[in-house]
């Protein structure tokens, strides 16, 4: 995003940053995940999972294709957010409806930048 505020992308930085995140989502979904819907097994959200589900959520601010290429292989940590957001409902909605409202326009503007159309 920071092409946004008029800082120059680099593309070094931006290839490291993603191979961090991706290290950081397989943690998440092969030993965080891997013994219940919620983080470290349990049934229901903790305040851990609702700290975290919040950081995952700003991924919502990449174009389409980047968020699904980046998310899709990691299948527990997307039914994880889908179980938080109906274990929070309609709490998460209402907290994240800025980034919900955002996100088309922000989209837009990333790919206005980049030369693609969203």
């Amino acid at each position: 995003m920071l092409p946004l505020n008029g800082v120059p992308s680099n593309p070094k930085a931006a290839e490291e940053a993603e191979t961090t995140l991706e290290k950081a989502l397989t943690v998440l979904e092969t030993f965080w995940l891997k013994d219940g819907p919620f983080l470290a097994g349990r049934s229901q959200p903790s305040i851990a999972d609702l700290n975290l589900v919040s950081e995952v959520m700003e991924l919502e601010l990449l174009s389409e294709e980047l968020h699904d290429r980046i998310l899709s292989p990691y299948k527990k940590v997307l039914r994880w957010v889908e179980d938080t957001k109906n274990a929070t409902a309609p709490h998460f909605e209402e907290i994240h409806g800025v980034l919900f409202k955002k996100r088309k326009e922000i989209r837009e503007l990333m790919a206005a930048k980049s030369g693609k159309t969203e």
